[in-house]
């Protein structure tokens, strides 16, 4: 894990790769879990034995829980001291160049795009690409839009 002290050393950072996270492994019960928080339930991720003869070859994740793995991902590559806190100010480009199959390790690195400082502290861009083991394609490329509170 990269650690900045404050804003300040993290916008040095401004073009940079930050790092990567830890892999970890999708399962089908965070899949199912995930299905039964969104309310979408559809075939391809919830149901295995229909999924096996389907587009993919079995369930996949959705992508909008690849998507929402990201702020853990981030935690694993770097923090930022001297904050009173880290909002989450919104994405922008969100991809999703390829399905997440259940049971594939994903990780994600991290690039910092852009650091606009603020009276109330500094609005952060961070590209964020989701990878599949095994995989040149990535599942998730997303930017990432934060408020960093001094």
């Amino acid at each position: 894990m990269q650690t900045y002290t404050g804003i300040d050393e993290y916008a040095a950072a401004l073009g940079t790769h930050l790092g990567h996270s830890a892999w970890r492994t999708v399962t089908q019960e965070q899949v199912d879990l995930f299905a039964d928080a969104t309310d979408d339930h559809q075939w391809i991720h919830t149901d295995p034995e229909r999924a096996r003869s389907g587009p993919f070859g079995g369930p996949i994740a959705h992508g909008f829980l690849t998507l929402s793995l990201v702020p853990a991902f981030l935690r694993e590559i770097y923090r930022v001291e001297g904050l009173s806190m880290v909002v989450n100010y919104g994405s922008d480009k969100v991809r999703f160049p390829r399905p997440v199959p259940v049971g594939c390790r994903v990780r994600a690195g991290a690039e910092l795009l852009g650091l606009e400082r603020g009276p109330q502290g500094a609005r952060a861009t961070v590209r964020v690409t989701v990878e599949v083991e095994d995989s040149d394609r990535p599942a998730c490329v997303a930017e990432i839009v934060s408020l960093l509170r001094p």
